[in-house]
């Protein structure tokens, strides 16, 4: 075991827990069911994302989602495509300029959406409504800075 007295000594001991741990959070996020009503559309991560931020932010446009999502807008074109056939999203004109067009989840598919997420969210605000404002900012920033530490890492 590190001690602290080391340049990396409790560093280290988090790293150690953390590489035993993110295999088992992720196992237990994959088995969070697919409601029956969402099974047969053979959803991925990548849909997730987008389910995300339309269930929690509302409806929003193309440009609005790539943004969020950190993607080209033509990628969140072709994921809206894909889901607006299947019926899962609704797209609509925009009231303030009728060229864009608002992307929602689709009202039939609401209740499945929000009880697929809503075992993860309420995990989430399990695990941090203990935390201070600006310890949940840190652990946020702390994830992220690991996303893209691992996606620089991926490119070489």
């Amino acid at each position: 075991m590190s001690t602290p007295e080391g340049p990396d000594g409790w560093v280290d001991d988090a790293v150690r827990a953390l590489l035993l741990l993110m295999p088992r959070m992720v196992g237990r996020a994959k088995r969070i069911p697919v409601p029956e009503a969402l099974r047969s559309f053979s959803l991925a991560p990548r849909h997730l994302s987008l389910l995300s931020y339309l269930l929690f932010d509302g409806p929003m446009t193309v440009n609005q989602l790539a943004s969020r999502l950190q993607v080209a807008p033509t990628t969140v074109s072709l994921l809206v495509g894909d889901l607006s056939r299947k019926g899962i999203l609704e797209r609509r004109e925009d009231e303030a300029d009728r060229r864009r067009r608002i992307i929602g989840i689709a009202a039939d598919h609401q209740s499945a959406i929000s009880a697929w997420l809503a075992p993860g969210a309420a995990a989430w605000r399990e695990a941090l409504a203990p935390l201070t404002p600006d310890q949940r900012r840190m652990f946020v920033d702390t994830l992220l800075a690991y996303e893209a530490a691992v996606g620089g890492r991926e490119q070489d």
